[in-house]
C-alpha cells in the first residue's frame, strides 16, 4: 500500500472517533504519532551505527515496545498507557539539552501535544496503519515529503492553517537564488513546518556535502524558531526525516519575544515567509526601538532579520504589497533596509500564489547586509501561458522561475549582465527616495490593464484608504497648528 493510501486510511479511521474534531485535530493527532515513530526509526539507525548507544528516553516508551506489535495493547489499556504514561512521563522528562539533547527534543516536541482520540480500539487501528510505513527505507522516507505537503494542503478548511505552508516552487526558487553553502548559519525565524529549512538542508547536501564530517557540519547549521505547537512538532519531525539527528536548534518559541538589542548579528542566510496581516500581543513591540515600534508582525520580523544578519549575510523574505506601499513605520523600515542593506531585487509574484489560503499579492525581497542600495531591480513574474490564476489543483511550478534564473546574473559584479525587458526594470535609489520609499512601482513596459480581480481591487482600495488616512492626519496637524497659533495671538 502506498503512503498516500495509508494516510487516507488513517484519516478515515480518525473520522469515526468522537474525540477528533476536524482536519486540524486530525493532523495534530497524526503529527505526534508520526513524531514518535520516526524518532524510534532514527533510534534504531543510531543503535546500529554506534557501539554502546544508550536510548535518551525510557525504553518502554519507544515505539517498537508499545506500538509496533499489531496484536499489542488496545482499547482502554492503550488509552491509559498513552494518556497517563507516555504523555505524562515524556512531557516531564529530565533531559538537559547539553547532556541529553535527543531527550530534550522529545520533551519539547510533545510539550503541547494532546491525544484527541477517545476510542482505544480505533487508536490501535491508526497505529497499525502507520506501521505499514517503514521510515528506515530511504524510498519511503523520500516519498513521505510529498505526502507531508499534501497533508498541509488538506488543512485549507482548518481556519488559518494556511500560514503553515509556503508553496514548494517558491521555497525552491528562493533557496536556489540565495544559495546557502556548507558551514553558513541558515535561519528561518518563523519556520512553520520547516519548508525553507528542509529545502536549504537538501540544497547544501546536494551541492556542497562530500564527507561524513561535512554532513555533521550541515546538521548544526540549520536554525529555526516556531511559535505554535503544531507546526513546531511538524517541523521537528520534518528535520528528523531529512537526517538531522538532534534538531534542538528548532526552537518552540516566539522569535520576537526578546529585545532586538540582545540578538547577535551572526546569521549568514535567512530565508522566510513571516506571518503577515496579523498583530502581535501587547508588549512585544517594546522589544524594538521606539521609532520602529508597531504590533504588525511582518514589520517586526523585517526589523529582526536586518538586525541578526551578519555582515554580507543574505536574505530572501516573502512580504505583502502592503509593505511596499505602506507609510509610517513601514517607510522608516524601508529607509533603514536600503541604507543598511543592498536591496538588489524584488520579485513581484502574481495573484493566487498562496491560494486557497490567501489572495493577498506578495513579493520576494532579496537583500545583502553591509552595503547601501544603489539600484533596485524589479522582476514581475508572469503567469504561464494559458494560466489566469493558481489554485489548489493547479499550483505554481518551480520551472516557471527559469526565466528569472536565466536573467539573474551575479551579485559580485553588481548584476552587470541584467537587462531590462518586458518583465524586468531597474529603479535608482534616488527615485525611491523621491517616492518617499514607496516601492509599489509598476512595470513601465506594460500598458495599463483594467483588472477586475477582487483581490486586486481590494488591494487598490486599501492603498487609497491609507493615502486618505495620511492626508487626514496631515490636515489635522495643520489645523491643530493653526488653532494653536490663533490662541497664542488671542492671549
Amino acid at each position: 500500500m502506498s503512503i498516500s493510501s495509508v494516510i487516507k486510511s488513517i484519516q478515515d479511521i480518525m473520522r469515526q472517533d468522537a474525540g477528533v474534531d476536524g482536519d486540524a485535530q486530525r493532523l495534530s493527532q497524526l503529527s505526534w504519532l508520526l513524531f514518535l515513530k520516526i524518532f524510534d526509526a532514527q533510534e534504531e539507525a543510531l543503535e546500529f551505527e554506534q557501539e554502546n548507544y544508550k536510548t535518551p528516553i525510557p525504553e518502554k516508551y519507544l515505539w517498537r515496545n508499545w506500538a509496533a506489535d499489531p496484536e499489542g495493547i488496545t482499547g482502554e489499556e492503550l488509552l491509559e498507557f498513552v494518556n497517563d504514561e507516555i504523555f505524562v512521563e515524556l512531557k516531564n522528562l529530565t533531559a538537559p539539552v547539553d547532556t541529553n539533547p535527543r531527550g530534550f527534543v522529545v520533551r519539547q516536541g510533545l510539550s503541547d501535544a494532546y491525544n484527541y482520540m477517545k476510542n482505544g480500539t480505533l487508536l490501535r487501528q491508526v497505529i497499525n496503519k502507520l506501521n505499514e510505513v517503514d521510515f528506515n527505507r530511504s524510498d519511503e522516507r523520500h516519498l513521505f515529503g510529498d505526502i507531508y505537503e499534501q497533508l498541509l494542503r488538506d488543512l485549507q478548511s482548518a481556519g488559518n492553517a494556511g500560514e503553515f505552508y509556503t508553496p514548494r516552487a517558491v521555497t525552491r526558487f528562493i533557496v536556489d537564488r540565495v544559495d546557502p553553502k556548507l558551514g553558513e548559519r541558515v535561519m528561518d525565524p518563523a519556520c512553520g513546518t520547516g519548508g525553507f529549512l528542509a529545502c536549504s538542508f537538501d540544497h547544501v547536501k546536494n551541492n556542497y556535502v562530500e564527507t561524513a564530517e561535512d554532513h555533521q557540519i550541515l546538521q548544526k547549521q540549520i536554525l529555526g524558531v516556531e511559535k505554535k505547537q503544531l507546526p513546531h512538532l511538524l517541523c521537528t519531525t520534518n528535520m528528523m526525516l531529512h537526517g538531522i539527528e538532534v534538531p534542538v536548534q528548532i526552537r518552540h518559541d516566539n522569535t520576537l519575544n526578546k529585545p532586538l538589542s540582545s540578538w547577535d548579528s551572526d546569521i549568514d542566510v535567512i530565508v522566510t515567509n513571516p506571518p503577515f496581516g496579523g498583530t502581535e500581543e501587547h508588549g512585544i513591540e517594546k522589544n524594538f526601538p521606539a521609532e520602529f515600534q508597531t504590533r504588525e508582525t511582518a514589520d517586526l520580523f523585517l526589523q529582526l532579520i536586518i538586525e541578526v544578519l551578519a555582515d554580507k549575510g543574505r536574505a530572501a523574505v516573502v512580504l505583502p504589497d502592503g509593505t511596499l506601499f505602506g507609510e509610517g513605520v513601514k517607510t522608516k523600515l524601508k529607509k533603514m533596509l536600503t541604507e543598511e542593506c543592498n536591496l538588489h531585487t524584488i520579485v513581484r509574484l502574481p495573484n493566487g500564489v498562496f491560494n486557497p489560503y490567501t489572495g493577498i499579492k506578495t513579493n520576494i525581497l532579496f537583500f545583502t547586509k553591509g552595503q547601501q542600495t544603489k539600484d533596485i531591480w524589479f522582476y514581475e513574474h508572469p503567469y504561464p501561458e494559458g494560466v489566469k490564476n493558481y489554485s489548489k489543483t493547479k499550483p505554481m511550478k518551480f520551472e516557471e522561475f527559469q526565466t528569472e534564473m536565466d536573467w539573474w546574473g551575479n551579485e559580485a559584479d553588481g548584476f552587470a549582465s541584467r537587462v531590462e525587458n518586458d518583465h524586468a526594470w531597474k529603479v535608482s535609489i534616488e527615485e525611491v527616495i523621491e517616492r518617499n520609499y514607496n516601492l509599489d512601482i509598476s512595470n513601465p513596459y506594460q500598458g495599463e490593464v483594467i483588472d477586475y480581480d477582487p483581490n486586486k481591487l481590494l488591494s487598490d482600495y486599501a492603498k487609497q484608504q491609507q493615502s486618505i488616512d495620511t492626508l487626514r492626519s496631515q490636515l489635522k496637524d495643520v489645523l491643530g497648528a493653526a488653532l494653536s497659533a490663533n490662541m497664542t495671538e488671542g492671549e
